[in-house]
C-alpha cells in the first residue's frame, strides 16, 4: 500500500476546461477502479433504482466517506493545487460526475517545491535543450506552497457568472461514481483522465446594461517607451470623433485615454537612456498628453498605469480571479516577444533568412523560462464562443471577428500572467517576487478609469464600455484575454471592441529603421489640426489599412475643404453681407429644387447615426460631402448673383436655403473639425446652445432676420512653401 504522505501531483500541465473536473476525479478514483466499463455499468444500474433506494444508498455512502476520512492520513498537496473549501470540492466533484472516464490511470510526475529561475536565449532561432512545455521534476521531501492561496478564504459576495443548466440525466450518474470511500482511500494514485464534454452549451455572457444615456469610449493606452507617432495620433483623433459625436447626440459621455507604463520594454529603454523607468514614463507620458491636447482630443481622463489607484484596481481584479480558482502557480517556458509584450506558441513563430525567429507581428522572440502564475484561459473557451454568438457585434469589423472566433475555436492554452525577472510593474498580492504580466495590468485601466474596485464611484455608471477602440495588432488581448479576465472576476464585459487598421506612409509600414516614422506635431504644424483630422478620417476607411502622403493630404485640403465647403460658405455669406447688409433674408415659397436640397441636408443626420452605430466614420463623412457637392450644384444652378437683378425675392430664398444647408453641415462636422466648424457656425450667427444634433433633421431651421458677422475664410488653400 502506498503511503498517503507520498501523494504526488502533476506539475505544470496547463489546465483545461475540465481542470476542476480532473482535480475532483484524481481525489476520488481508487487504485482498484481502473475499469471504465465497470464504473459505467454500475452507474446505470443504480440510476434505475427508485427514490427509496437512492436515499438508503446516499446514507450508506455518507457513512463510508466519514469512516474513510477518519482513517486516512492527510495528503500533502500544494496549496496552489488543492481545493479551496468543501464548497469548491463539492462543485468540482459534481463537475467530475458529468464526464465519462475513458482512459486507465497513470502515475503523474511530482511537482517541485520551487520552479526553476528564468534563462533567456535572446532572439534565438531554435529553442534550447529544455522542452517548450513546463519541465517535470521530482517532488522535494517537503513541498512548500508557492504562495498563500487566497482561495482558502471565503469569497466576498458578488454577482456570480452565468452557468449552463445541468442536465438531470447527467446528475443521475453522479451518485454511483462517488461511491468509492473505503479504508483504501489513502492509496491515492494521480491519474490522467480523458474526459468527454456534456452536450450542453455555455450560456451566453452579455454586457450588463450601463446607464441608458451613458456612452463610454476608450483608446488603447499607448506604450510610452518612445515618442508618439502618427499611428498614436490616428487612434486618438478617431476615438475623439466618436466621443464628440455621442456628446452632440445627447449622450452622457466618458472618454478615457492614457499610457501603459510598465513592462520589460520600459526597463530596457530607460537603461539605454540612463534613466529610471519612472523618469522615462513621466517624461514620455507628458509628451503623449501634449499630443492629445495639440490635436484637440477631448478626453475626460488621461490615466497612467503607475498611479496608486490603478495598482489598487489591478490587485483587486487579480484577487477576484484567484478566489475564483482561475490562477495557479507553475513554470513558463516558451517564446516571448519583448516588443509585443506577448507570448507566442511555436507554430505562430517563423525563422527568417537572417536566422532570427519572429512572432506573427514580425517582432523578434526569445526563449524564456521562469516561474510564473497562470490564468486558466482554457476554461473560458466555450464562454467566449457563447459571447461571440450572443453578441455578434462584440468584435468589429467583421474580418477581426472572424479572425478571433477562429483562434478561440482552435483551442486556448492557459496564460502566463506574472514575471519574476524584473520588478517594474504591479506587485502580485501576497507574493512580492512576482509582478503582473503587462496585459493584466494594462487592460484593467479601462475599469480603473471609472472607479474600480469602488463600484459606488460616481463614474462606475459608465461601465460596461460601449466601445474599446484599438489597433488590429492587439485585438487578441482585448477580445479574448480581457473578457475572460472580467468573467472570472465577476465584472460585466464591454459591449464592443473595434479594431482599426494600420497607416502606411507611401505604402510602407512605419519603422524607425526605414526612417519613415512621422511626428504628429510636425504634421499639425504643417497642415493644420482640423485639416489633418479631416484627412485621416475621410481618406481611410475606419477598420481598414490606409495610405497617406503629402500629395493626398494637400488634395483633400484644397478640394474638399477649400473648394467645396469653404468656397460655398464664403461666396454665399459674402453675398449676404455685401448685398443684404449682413441680415439673413426671409425666404419665399420653396421650389422643387429648394425642397430637394433641404431634404438631402435633413437626411444627413440619419445616415450619420447609422454609420456611427458601427464606427464607420468615413461613411458618415461621405454622406456629408455628398450633400456639400449637391449644394454647390444647387448654388451654381440657381445663380443668386444674377437673381439679384432679375428676381431679388428668389435670390433671398436661394441664399436662405444655402445658409441652412451650411448650418447643418457645420453642426454635423463638429466632431471631426471642432475649431473650423465652430467658425462656420459663428459666421452663421448660431448660438452655442443651438449646435447639437437635436437641431438637425428639418424640425428646426436657421432663423431669418439674424444679423450675421462678417464672414471669415475658414479653410485656406494649402500653398507649397517656396524654396529659400
Amino acid at each position: 500500500m502506498a503511503k498517503a504522505s507520498k501523494t504526488t501531483v502533476k506539475k505544470g500541465k496547463p489546465a483545461t476546461k475540465g481542470a476542476a473536473t480532473k482535480a475532483a476525479a484524481k481525489k476520488t478514483v481508487k487504485k482498484a477502479a481502473k475499469s471504465p466499463a465497470k464504473a459505467k455499468a454500475g452507474a446505470k444500474a443504480k440510476a434505475a433504482k427508485g427514490n427509496d433506494s437512492k436515499d438508503k444508498a446516499n446514507k450508506a455512502k455518507a457513512a463510508k466517506v466519514a469512516a474513510a476520512k477518519a482513517k486516512a492520513p492527510k495528503s500533502k498537496v500544494p496549496a496552489s493545487k488543492a481545493p479551496a473549501s468543501k464548497a469548491a470540492t463539492s462543485k468540482a466533484s459534481k463537475g467530475a460526475a458529468k464526464k465519462d472516464v475513458k482512459a486507465p490511470a497513470k502515475k503523474a510526475a511530482a511537482k517541485p517545491a520551487a520552479p526553476a529561475k528564468k534563462t533567456v536565449t535572446k532572439a534565438a532561432a531554435t529553442k534550447p535543450t529544455p522542452s517548450k512545455k513546463p519541465a517535470v521534476t521530482k517532488a522535494a521531501p517537503a513541498p512548500k506552497p508557492v504562495a498563500p492561496a487566497a482561495t482558502e478564504s471565503p469569497k466576498p459576495p458578488r454577482a456570480a457568472r452565468p452557468k449552463a443548466p445541468r442536465k438531470r440525466e447527467v446528475e443521475a450518474v453522479a451518485a454511483p461514481e462517488i461511491e468509492i470511500a473505503e479504508a483504501e482511500v489513502a492509496e491515492v494514485e494521480i491519474v490522467d483522465i480523458e474526459v468527454t464534454e456534456t452536450e450542453e452549451a455555455a450560456e451566453p455572457v452579455t454586457a450588463a446594461p450601463a446607464d441608458a444615456n451613458t456612452f463610454y469610449v476608450t483608446t488603447a493606452i499607448a506604450y510610452p517607451n518612445g515618442s508618439p507617432h502618427i499611428g498614436h495620433a490616428y487612434e486618438a483623433i478617431a476615438t475623439d470623433a466618436i466621443a464628440r459625436f455621442a456628446r452632440l447626440d445627447g449622450k452622457d459621455v466618458f472618454f478615457l485615454t492614457g499610457t501603459d507604463e510598465h513592462g520589460l520594454k520600459m526597463v530596457q529603454t530607460a537603461q539605454n537612456e540612463g534613466l529610471t523607468p519612472s523618469e522615462l514614463a513621466t517624461r514620455n507620458a507628458g509628451r503623449f498628453r501634449e499630443m492629445d491636447e495639440r490635436l484637440n482630443v477631448s478626453f475626460d481622463r488621461f490615466i497612467r498605469t503607475t498611479e496608486p489607484a490603478h495598482h489598487k484596481s489591478v490587485q483587486a481584479i487579480w484577487t477576484r480571479m484567484l478566489e475564483n480558482g482561475d490562477i495557479y502557480a507553475d513554470t513558463y517556458s516558451g517564446w516571448y516577444s519583448v516588443r509585443d509584450e506577448a507570448y507566442y506558441a511555436e507554430e505562430e513563430t517563423v525563422v527568417g533568412e537572417d536566422n532570427v525567429r519572429r512572432g506573427p507581428q514580425g517582432t523578434p522572440v526569445e526563449w524564456v523560462e521562469e516561474k510564473s502564475y497562470f490564468f486558466r484561459l482554457s476554461a473560458y473557451q466555450d464562454k467566449l464562443l457563447a459571447l461571440y454568438e450572443s453578441q455578434p457585434d462584440f468584435i468589429g469589423p467583421d474580418a477581426r471577428r472572424n479572425e478571433i472566433t477562429s483562434f478561440v475555436r482552435g483551442g486556448l492554452k492557459d496564460l502566463s500572467i506574472s514575471r519574476t525577472t524584473f520588478d517594474w510593474g504591479v506587485r502580485v498580492p501576497h507574493d512580492d517576487e512576482h509582478v503582473m504580466y503587462v496585459w493584466v495590468d494594462a487592460l484593467t485601466n479601462y475599469i480603473t478609469g471609472v472607479g474600480f474596485p469602488d463600484e459606488k464611484d460616481k463614474n462606475w455608471k459608465y461601465w460596461p464600455a460601449d466601445v474599446h477602440v484599438i489597433g488590429k495588432d492587439i485585438i487578441r488581448f482585448h477580445a479574448v484575454y480581457w473578457p475572460a479576465f472580467l468573467m472570472s472576476a465577476g465584472v460585466p464585459v464591454p459591449k464592443r471592441v473595434y479594431a482599426h487598421g494600420f497607416l502606411f506612409n507611401r505604402g510602407e509600414k512605419m519603422s524607425k529603421s526605414v526612417g519613415n516614422v512621422v511626428d504628429p506635431f510636425n504634421l499639425a504644424d504643417q497642415y493644420g489640426v482640423d485639416q489633418l483630422r479631416y484627412f485621416f478620417l475621410r481618406e481611410v476607411p475606419f477598420g481598414q489599412d490606409g495610405n497617406y502622403n503629402h500629395e493626398a493630404i494637400v488634395a483633400r485640403i484644397n478640394a474638399d475643404l477649400a473648394n467645396d465647403l469653404g468656397n460655398l460658405a464664403q461666396r454665399s455669406l459674402s453675398m449676404i453681407t455685401k448685398q443684404l447688409g449682413g441680415v439673413l433674408p426671409e425666404p419665399g415659397e420653396f421650389s422643387a429644387n429648394d425642397q430637394a436640397i433641404l431634404a438631402e441636408a435633413d437626411a444627413m443626420i440619419g445616415a450619420a447615426r447609422k454609420a456611427m452605430a458601427t464606427q464607420q466614420i468615413h461613411q458618415w463623412l461621405n454622406a456629408v460631402w455628398s450633400v456639400v457637392a449637391e449644394a454647390n450644384r444647387y448654388f451654381a444652378g440657381e445663380a443668386p448673383w444674377a437673381l439679384a437683378k432679375t428676381d431679388p425675392k428668389r435670390q433671398h430664398t436661394v441664399l436662405y436655403v444655402t445658409a441652412e444647408v451650411i448650418r447643418q453641415v457645420a453642426i454635423l462636422t463638429q466632431p471631426v473639425m471642432p475649431a473650423a466648424s465652430a467658425k462656420l457656425l459663428d459666421s452663421l450667427g448660431i448660438p452655442e446652445g443651438e449646435r447639437s444634433f437635436a437641431r438637425l433633421g428639418g424640425e428646426v431651421r436657421i432663423a431669418p432676420g439674424t444679423q450675421l458677422p462678417a464672414p471669415q475664410a475658414v479653410f485656406p488653400r494649402y500653398i507649397e512653401p517656396t524654396a529659400a
